[in-house]
């Protein structure tokens, strides 16, 4: 529908809210550059990842491996970086009671660290390590 078929008045009040609309200060915002990411400094933390949440109704012959792709997509999300780097520690401890049997939660240290190989697509890549803790209570 164009603006022909209504009246005088509300066809200049469309056209009005059209022109106002080009020139708000958001659409002019659009036109400037993004400013650059800011990059990526070798960091390390500790995190408690709530497996138990990830693997609802997950089939039991599947557990074990989800749990691992899991803790490698929270750390990815939460480090930003794609490269991830599981410790056989972290592995043995999620896989310590079976493929069925995952425990609820685990701690990990996250660390971020340089590639040393020259022509990887990632200069930076995630250390995940297992943490061991008594209670998970107060951390």
């Amino acid at each position: 529908f164009g603006s022909s078929h209504l009246g005088p008045k509300a066809s200049r009040a469309l056209e009005k809210r059209r022109r106002h609309r080009r020139t708000t200060p958001l659409a002019m915002a659009k036109v400037a550059k993004k400013p650059a990411r800011k990059t990526q400094e070798p960091v390390t933390r500790d995190y408690t990842v709530h497996l138990h949440k990830y693997l609802h109704k997950t089939q039991f012959k599947k557990r074990a491996p989800r749990a691992i792709r899991a803790i490698r997509r929270f750390a990815e999300k939460v480090m930003m970086t794609k490269d991830i780097r599981v410790d056989t520690k972290l592995n043995k401890f999620v896989w310590s009671n079976g493929i069925r049997n995952i425990p609820h939660r685990v701690r990990v240290r996250m660390s971020r660290k340089r590639n040393e190989d020259e022509e990887a697509k990632e200069k930076m890549y995630i250390l995940l390590q297992h943490v061991p803790v008594e209670s998970f209570k107060g951390l």
